[in-house]
């Protein structure tokens, strides 16, 4: 059972590498593009400060996430000899999408303790302090792989106790989730997806709200919305897009829409495309 590949399929993920080498000064990123970033401190020291102003100092390899615009700053001087390599990260389907909402607002940890990405993270410095031909390309896609290999990580060692991703490290809800996300067309009950699970009804949807946070109904409807929205980005015609959700009619997805995001699709497009 794969249980990333397709929330990646629908929310891919695209980075692009805008600093490598030494840093000094200080950095303010106002989180206003749609854009997350991903900072890697390859050696030396670091102060990172968040959107609430808290402060941590990083005194070894380590990496700072924040996959939705959040406002940080990263501050340096001259005798920290901080050596950075930086990207922006776009998803496919808009910045607050299942699976960056899924995440913590920022996630910082030492290199040390990514177990399975060292050789990405070995690679990606090799290539952004060295000087071979499509440097840039190839650091844009090691980028994107290590966010990938983070997201194994997280469901690996259960490192997010609630939400989507607790649930993918569920080994008995993981198995609902993926069936809701690889076919929402399907009208699924609670009882097919306790099956799915390998549990009685009431247990699975206790725990299904208890550790994802809303029952497999909502679950199953914001999903539904989060593909419409997506779907509605690329221009696809509503009517196309309800077939392809769940829905037997647009009327009927237009109401869910209105019902879960406060708009009409045609409405919420527009203040999105603006």
């Amino acid at each position: 059972m794969d249980r990333l590949s397709t929330l990646l399929k629908h929310f891919n993920l695209h980075a692009s590498t805008f600093h490598q080498g030494g840093f000094c000064g200080t950095s303010h990123l106002y989180g206003q593009q749609s854009v997350g970033h991903a900072h890697l401190l390859r050696s030396g020291r670091l102060a990172f400060r968040d959107k609430r102003g808290q402060r941590l100092e990083l005194t070894e390899p380590s990496l700072i996430l924040a996959v939705r615009p959040q406002e940080h700053q990263l501050s340096a001087t001259e005798a920290d000899d901080a050596e950075l390599v930086c990207a922006t990260l776009q998803f496919d389907g808009g910045a607050n999408n299942p699976l960056t909402l899924a995440l913590p607002d920022y996630i910082i940890k030492p290199l040390g303790e990514l177990q399975g990405l060292n050789g990405t993270l070995d690679w990606l410095f090799e290539e952004a302090f060295g000087d071979e031909c499509g440097r840039d390309v190839i650091l844009n896609r090691l980028f994107e792989l290590m966010v990938i290999q983070l997201l194994r990580h997280l469901i690996a060692s259960r490192s997010i106790a609630s939400g989507m991703m607790a649930g993918l490290a569920n080994t008995q809800l993981s198995r609902a989730l993926v069936s809701i996300h690889n076919e929402p067309q399907r009208s699924w009950t609670v009882a097919e997806l306790a099956d799915r699970a390998g549990m009685s009804r009431a247990s699975f949807a206790a725990h299904f709200r208890e550790t994802v946070g809303v029952t497999p109904a909502d679950y199953l409807a914001e999903w539904r919305i989060s593909l419409t929205q997506k779907r509605l980005r690329e221009g696809r015609p509503i009517a196309l897009i309800a077939d392809e959700v769940g829905y037997e009619s647009p009327s009927a997805l237009a109401r869910t829409f209105r019902r879960k995001v406060g708009a009409s699709p045609r409405e919420w497009l527009q203040q999105n495309t603006a």
